[in-house]
């Protein structure tokens, strides 16, 4: 029997490091690399199958995916958005008390939504607001990305791993967190972070001439026409009586192909007044509507387009529909790094019909791409120049798993629409904070209720509810639970407990507290935070039971140790997030992440078992 264990752990082990190997690789999805994990361990006779696809059953990753619905509430009803305005207004003129309030934001939100979304809602921030105070944007997104990460230690329900933790400890029976468990530590690691921040700024980005910072505004939409050479594009077209156009829809002309013609805007007469509509895929023409269209082939053939269609040519004020900057925005779009986008083109996207907006230019490091776009694979870094209705790139910006708005020109400001839903997205959130902290009801039941009310209210529909759920994330958990049901079956937890109780257990509690953390960190640089979480915290609760302690203290420290994620770009995907718009290179994370993470390692190794006694 000792052999049959014996050998079932070596081929556990094996699989953990093929695994590692393809998560570091990243040439197989993650997800797809837990799924797969599933299969061997039930096929290899490891786990039956119950044990292997326990996961899905698991509480905690349904409630980790409500919370994901609940985050896109608060974005939907711009709830975010609103803080993100009042942080600019509040904070002035004062880099100090902007990268204060933005790292205080961000944590508070953090708490309540996914920390990847916050971070992706307040880089246009942090970027419009640098340009307005005539600062470098780096100055600001290390300390948004740190802050972002710290909000995973500010609550139970802020990151997978705290969930992931706590249901280790229930499942081994020796106890369980509450909402707010977490929070006094959070707190102190938060306000050592402001400060850490305020004295290394000087070094996160390198001093610019008082030339370059003074010609550095908040840019307008003339200026992106500029940048992307758009003058002399512009067409505003009147569709005449007898027109072939009318009666049929924008997807069904295919006007892009037939003419290097984009619709990107439709004037409508619509009782005595004429009003923007916006130019969708399965927008129906009618007579007498007019076309804003972008000519984008410099060769097009206007006066055939306007012969063949039926189109009287109209007067054009203002430089590239600037005129109509009210009713028809633009904005710059990059792909985040774990888009599924990325290597596709636009045509494969159907960007246009999926998002109802007009790609009219694409930038590849600087340098604006002169050839067919539609057909252009698009990269990491590249930036995208999106026109249409001012409500689809509101939309767009909220859809932070493929997209990252990053420059909203200046007429924004002029129609931001206010957000009718947002008190009642409120008090769905703080419903649900209270069933949460009174145990009222079970978290993952507090959770759904308000997931029902926000629905209810209109804060959120059925479709955008379903996308903003991250099942990378949820199946990532799903697929690694089992590595811990098959390290405790076959003797392996053991094993590592043994081995680091023989190195450190003689030391006392705190010094194989210090060496969890030592270990969480290192695995976390090759490992995502969740899945360092899964593997450790069985290990750090048997290190508990062995020494016969509490498990709390043992357990707190690994979930702290996962968010801890300060290190490197790659450690988080909110690290790589800020990595181009901070012009940040690899070694300006370790510069300020690795003495911050010791930081943060010894304040834990002091706090936690004050907290949580042994």
């Amino acid at each position: 029997m000792g052999t049959l264990a014996d050998s079932q752990l070596f081929w556990v082990v094996c699989f953990l490091f093929i695994a590692i190997i393809l998560f570091i690789s990243n040439k197989v999805r993650m997800d797809v690399v837990a799924l797969l994990l599933i299969t061997v361990f039930v096929t290899s006779g490891i786990l039956t199958l119950p044990e292997a696809i326990s996961g899905f059953s698991d509480p905690n990753v349904i409630l980790i995916a409500l919370l994901f619905v609940i985050g896109e509430g608060l974005v939907r009803t711009g709830i975010a958005y609103q803080v993100g305005d009042w942080l600019v207004r509040v904070a002035g003129s004062s880099e100090t008390k902007l990268l204060v309030l933005l790292m205080l934001a961000v944590a508070g939100l953090g708490s309540v939504m996914s920390s990847t979304g916050v971070v992706a809602i307040f880089i246009p921030v942090v970027m419009s607001v640098s340009s307005r105070m005539e600062r470098e944007p780096g100055r600001l997104m290390m300390p948004l990305a740190f802050a972002g990460l710290i909000s995973g230690m500010m609550t139970l329900v802020a990151t997978p791993p705290n969930l992931v933790v706590n249901s280790e400890l229930q499942r081994y029976g020796v106890g369980q967190f509450d909402f707010f468990s977490v929070t006094p530590i959070g707190i102190v690691i938060l306000a050592m972070g402001i400060g850490y921040m305020l004295l290394v700024r000087p070094w996160l980005v390198k001093p610019v001439s008082q030339d370059k910072a003074k010609s550095r505004t908040r840019r307008t939409m003339r200026d992106l026409i500029h940048d992307y050479k758009l003058s002399g594009r512009a067409r505003r077209l009147s569709i005449r009586p007898g027109s072939p156009l009318i009666g049929r829809t924008l997807d069904e002309l295919h006007l892009r192909s037939r003419y290097s013609a984009n619709v990107v805007g439709i004037e409508r007469w619509r009782k005595f007044r004429r009003v923007m509509i916006g130019a969708f895929a399965a927008t129906e023409l009618r007579v007498h509507d007019i076309l804003l269209v972008d000519m984008f082939d410099p060769e097009a053939d206007v006066r055939h387009f306007c012969t063949e269609e039926q189109l009287e040519p109209m007067i054009l004020r203002g430089e590239y529909f600037s005129e109509q900057a009210r009713e028809v925005g633009m904005a710059e779009v990059s792909l985040v790094p774990e888009s599924e986008y990325i290597g596709k083109t636009l045509r494969q996207m159907s960007f246009r019909t999926r998002y109802n907006l007009n790609v009219i230019g694409i930038r590849r490091n600087g340098k604006l791409i002169e050839a067919s776009q539609i057909d252009e694979e698009l990269k990491v870094g590249d930036m995208m120049l999106v026109i249409g209705d001012w409500r689809q790139i509101r939309q767009l910006q909220s859809n932070t798993r493929d997209f990252l708005v990053m420059n909203l020109p200046a007429e924004v400001d002029e129609v931001a629409p206010a957000t009718s839903q947002a008190p009642h997205a409120l008090l769905c959130l703080i419903l649900m904070i209270f069933l949460m902290v009174t145990d009222i009801v079970p978290n993952v039941i507090a959770a759904l209720l308000a997931c029902l009310l926000m629905g209810k209210f209109r804060c959120i529909d059925m479709e955008s509810a379903y996308k903003s759920i991250h099942w990378p994330t949820l199946i990532l958990i799903v697929g690694m639970l089992p590595f811990a049901h098959a390290l405790q079956k076959t003797g392996g937890i053991d094993l590592v407990v043994k081995g680091l109780m023989d190195a450190v257990g003689d030391m006392g509690p705190r010094v194989v507290l210090l060496s969890l953390f030592v270990l969480c960190a290192v695995i976390g640089l090759f490992i995502s935070n969740t899945a360092t979480a899964v593997l450790m915290a069985p290990i750090a609760i048997g290190a508990a039971n062995q020494m016969g302690v509490s498990a709390l203290p043992f357990a707190m420290v690994v979930a702290i140790a996962a968010s801890a994620a300060f290190m490197t770009p790659v450690s988080s995907p909110v690290n790589t997030m800020v990595l181009g718009p901070g012009s940040y290179k690899f070694s300006d994370f370790l510069r300020i992440g690795v003495p911050f993470t010791l930081l943060v390692m010894v304040v834990s190794v002091i706090i936690i078992p004050l907290l949580f006694p042994f």
